[in-house]
């Protein structure tokens, strides 16, 4: 009787093992159908199933995200692109939505370069991922303090943090499958995005001056206005502080308008 509970234990104690075993090949095997093979005992038919239902669901998701850079690729191409990500990088969160930005950290510090991957691949990418991050965004910019009728070049101005200037070495926001440039451009291609209100994402493309601006708003260094513009003035060494005070008084009023500026700070 004694050594009939022995085994019973033992097999108890055996169980737990043999079933992470199963799970690690089991989820082996879906992650890498073509290098590790499915469990034992388990129909190929019923197996597919899962194989299928787990890639085309990264596939299709990183497809919707990514609809530019998808028209960059065949087919096989991109689903290629999308197995060596599912296969090889080991994603940090397991929330369906940062699936992208996992993505795009794939791109950026894991994939080899690739004969087939365009020149402005990362940057294509992080300019679409943009979009999503700001909409996911948990920000409220109801709760920051700004008056929105303040005076823009007495008052202190408050960037919204939904607004983000970026800046790029390829014009990501033109790249279609018919214009795809070999080679960075002379300039670089600065751009702002942001949130509205009502969750609507916009775009504007500004100039060296107009992107001075705003990085200045973003350091938020207490500086009234009139204050940044004369800053912006002296940094660019114009010879007619004035016309940029008038060009850059209407551009603050633009962007308040746009909700990239909330406000005065108050």
């Amino acid at each position: 009787m004694k050594r009939t509970c022995r085994n019973v234990q033992m097999a108890n104690d055996a169980a737990p093992e043999a079933l992470a075993r199963l799970q690690t090949r089991f989820a082996g095997h879906i992650r890498d159908p073509a290098a590790v093979a499915a469990p034992d005992g388990i129909e190929d038919r019923r197996m597919a199933i899962y194989r299928d239902l787990f890639f085309n669901n990264i596939c299709n998701f990183l497809s919707g995200n990514f609809p530019v850079l998808r028209t960059l690729y065949t087919e096989s191409a991109w689903t290629g692109l999308c197995r060596d990500f599912y296969r090889d990088y080991r994603c940090h969160t397991p929330l369906f939505p940062e699936l992208p930005r996992e993505f795009l950290k794939y791109l950026q510090d894991h994939r080899q370069a690739n004969q087939g991957d365009p020149p402005f691949m990362l940057e294509l990418a992080h300019y679409e991922w943009v979009e999503l991050a700001l909409s996911l965004d948990e920000t409220e910019t109801g709760d920051i303090g700004a008056n929105p009728d303040g005076d823009l070049m007495q008052g202190i101005p408050v960037l919204s943090p939904l607004a983000w200037p970026l800046s790029y070495r390829y014009p990501v926001h033109r790249i279609r499958a018919d214009y795809q440039p070999q080679s960075p451009a002379d300039d670089a291609t600065h751009l702002l995005v942001w949130r509205r209100d009502d969750y609507r994402i916009k775009f504007m493309q500004l100039n060296e001056i107009s992107m001075l601006l705003v990085h200045k708003l973003k350091e938020d260094s207490g500086m009234s206005g009139l204050e940044l513009l004369q800053t912006v003035a002296g940094v660019i060494n114009h010879p007619k502080p004035a016309v940029v005070l008038d060009a850059g008084t209407k551009l603050l009023n633009d962007l308040r308008e746009k909700q990239v500026i909330l406000g005065t700070r108050t």
